[in-house]
């Protein structure tokens, strides 16, 4: 099974935390859902690099992520694919970006992180900051 590696961004504003909504896929489980903005990892690119241009590719955003951003990283396996995904937690004052890759967004604060319908990968993100992370 094909795994990928990928790295999400947690932008936290405040209480709230920004949830993007994937676009349509033919792939039911992840169309549609809402995820934390991010995306591959090129072989031999740092992570924190990784994210970086990711949220420039897909947010029109330039904003510096540091290693000790860290948050968490997650093991999922679809019925296609395995992901490993590294998450980092990213505290911001103002946050503007362009919506390029995403159907719809939320700021959403973190006692109704679970009324989304999250990409199941992106649960234990979402988990671990309702428990106050």
């Amino acid at each position: 099974m094909k795994t990928v590696e990928v790295v999400a961004a947690i932008i936290k504003k405040g209480n709230t935390f920004l949830c993007m909504q994937r676009g349509e896929s033919p792939l039911s489980y992840i169309s549609k859902k809402y995820e934390f903005p991010g995306g591959k990892v090129e072989p031999g690119e740092a992570l924190h690099k990784a994210l970086e241009r990711e949220l420039q590719e897909e947010m029109d955003v330039k904003i510096t992520v540091l290693e000790n951003q860290y948050f968490m990283s997650v093991n999922h396996t679809y019925p296609d694919f395995r992901i490993l995904m590294h998450g980092y937690l990213l505290e911001v004052e103002t946050f503007q970006f362009k919506l390029r890759e995403h159907l719809h967004y939320v700021w959403q604060e973190r006692e109704s992180l679970l009324d989304l319908d999250w990409a199941p990968a992106d649960v234990p993100l979402v988990m671990k900051l309702k428990e106050g992370a």
